[in-house]
């Protein structure tokens, strides 16, 4: 069953208290700052310390920046910065679906297109290393869907860029009606949910509620940078596995462009990239248009947080004119992910009901340093992860008394 997180914002959500609550749920802070460590820059620093907020036990982080760090960020710039890092294939999507989504709401407000948008306010390090902090620890605690609570509000005005805007601020209420996120409102003259804690729940969150059913195996706490008279200023996060699947379907959008004058191996390239950069699938379909001219459609499969980032690279790559948009549901069935040993070389496997898949990437890799066939290598893999998981049921260890 698929690991859940699930996020309580009774206290609105930031990117420190979510990355402090993550670590006080038990994400490893070397396993975690090792991940973080790939993107190609220094000098930050994790401060994390314990706090109390109204006497509850917390987890509080506080990124110190390098010296002289007053760099402003274009959204191509932090793109960048993380296509240049070696990520975890899901730490790198999490990363680019939730920097996407803050792209698009400021360029929504800002009226300017996302690609040249300056990230003055979450451009800093401390945002960069936050966010990536966040989605790296939901990978070192191997966490395949997040939910999230209705989020609090702050009311009144909090200090901008430019002077005083409104709070929630317009970032903020952008990131909220893109996705519908449930959220209220409470009488607190403090900004609750920032721009980066409002980007990750629309780019991170599979669903919104109270606490799905899980059989739950730990719970933390995220401690603000503030004391809030009266009111814990923390995020708890609760993780477990999940009971049942949480809903019914996932919202994804399907961009299409006709191609008709591109060789094949530059459509191959153009798949490549576009599953590089974070859709869920991408693929070729031969058609015929008018006059009975060959051509192919490619097709990309795009969390609605990557539209923008997806289309500009699918009509790069295809030079095309012209690219479709449709909104469609997915049903994803649950599947996990494991690792086996062939020959010495590790391969990875997907594994779903009824259902185990070596990795073609990682078997193609040990079949070219072996010299086996790839259909063995494949196989191998597949047998080697059934027979692990017979050891591991049937072990003695398993049958002894308590």
């Amino acid at each position: 069953m698929p690991r859940t997180a699930w996020f309580h914002c009774f206290s609105g959500i930031a990117g420190d208290m979510a990355l402090g609550a993550l670590l006080d749920a038990g994400a490893d802070l070397d396993s975690v700052q090792k991940i973080i460590q790939q993107l190609p820059v220094s000098g930050w620093e994790l401060i994390v310390t314990p706090t109390q907020k109204v006497g509850l036990g917390a987890t509080q982080v506080r990124v110190r920046n390098p010296e002289g760090d007053n760099v402003v960020r274009t959204y191509s710039h932090v793109t960048g910065l993380l296509a240049e890092a070696k990520l975890p294939a899901r730490v790198l999507v999490r990363a680019q679906a939730t920097f996407a989504a803050l792209a698009e709401a400021q360029g929504h407000t800002r009226n300017q297109p996302a690609e040249r948008l300056l990230f003055q306010e979450i451009g800093d390090m401390a945002s960069i290393i936050e966010i990536l902090g966040v989605c790296a620890a939901l990978e070192v605690l191997d966490i395949d869907e997040v939910v999230a609570s209705p989020v609090a509000q702050g009311m009144g005005l909090i200090p901008g860029e430019n002077g005083l805007q409104p709070n929630p601020s317009p970032t903020v209420v952008a990131l909220l009606a893109a996705r519908n996120i449930p959220s209220f409102g409470l009488d607190i003259p403090h900004e609750l949910t920032t721009p980066t804690g409002a980007a990750m729940l629309r780019a991170l969150c599979d669903d919104f509620g109270p606490l799905p059913e899980m059989r739950v195996s730990a719970t933390g706490y995220g401690g603000g940078s503030r004391d809030i008279n009266g009111m814990p200023n923390v995020l708890q996060v609760v993780i477990g596995e999940a009971a049942a699947i949480g809903k019914v379907s996932e919202p994804m959008v399907l961009l299409e462009a006709n191609v008709d004058d591109a060789a094949g191996d530059i459509l191959a390239h153009c798949i490549s990239s576009l599953l590089d950069a974070g859709a869920a699938d991408a693929w070729l379909t031969p058609i015929i248009l008018k006059r009975g001219l060959m051509a192919y459609t490619v097709s990309a499969l795009v969390n609605p947080a990557l539209v923008e980032h997806l289309r500009m690279l699918l009509t790069t790559e295809t030079g095309s004119l012209v690219v479709r948009m449709t909104h469609i549901d997915r049903w994803a069935s649950t599947r996990s992910t494991g690792e086996v040993d062939v020959e010495g070389f590790p391969v990875r496997v997907k594994v779903g009901r009824g259902r185990t898949r070596a990795e073609l990437e990682d078997a193609s890799k040990v079949a070219t340093r072996t010299g086996l066939p790839l259909r063995e290598v494949l196989a191998r893999a597949e047998a080697a992860w059934r027979k692990a998981q017979e050891q591991r049921q049937y072990h003695p260890s398993n049958d002894r008394e308590s």
